[in-house]
């Protein structure tokens, strides 16, 4: 009777183990199906925000061939040039936010996970995520704003 009563208990304690791995399994493999989601959201971002780069870019070229320069000859015959001043683009929200998103990822990823690389790889990747998503929304806010 004892042995029937440990054997219970022991096939319980083993099918109790068996079944936080199944569990374990099943977030990891849920957390790397939803950060495939992400990276895929973000290639598609990515690839917008490289169109409406391009479009943005024919739209300047088109403006800049229509400019006229009119140059005004002074008392000396010396000609005055044109100046112009390149405006200074800095980085947008999105990649400030991707960038500083991957970072913290990768660090936090680094000291949770048991596997160092493989948790700062997926970390990276989802901290890069969120970041860019809140960047652009942010960006998005400031070109309503003006």
């Amino acid at each position: 009777m004892k042995a029937l009563c440990i054997l219970i208990a022991a096939l319980s304690i083993i099918s109790c183990q068996n079944q936080g791995k199944e569990d374990i399994n099943k977030a990891k493999q849920a957390s790397i199906d939803s950060m495939k989601v992400e990276i895929n959201k973000q290639r598609v971002i990515d690839s917008m925000k490289t169109e409406m780069a391009k479009i943005k870019e024919e739209q300047e070229q088109k403006v800049e061939s229509q400019k006229v320069v009119v140059v005004h000859q002074q008392a000396d015959r010396s000609v005055a040039a044109p100046q112009t001043t390149a405006k200074k683009k800095g980085w947008s929200s999105a990649a400030k936010g991707a960038v500083i998103g991957a970072g913290v990822g990768a660090v936090t990823g680094a000291i949770v996970s048991k596997k160092k690389g493989q948790g700062a790889i997926i970390g990276g990747l989802a901290g890069a995520g969120v970041g860019a998503g809140t960047g652009a929304i942010i960006d998005g806010s400031k070109k309503k704003k003006e």
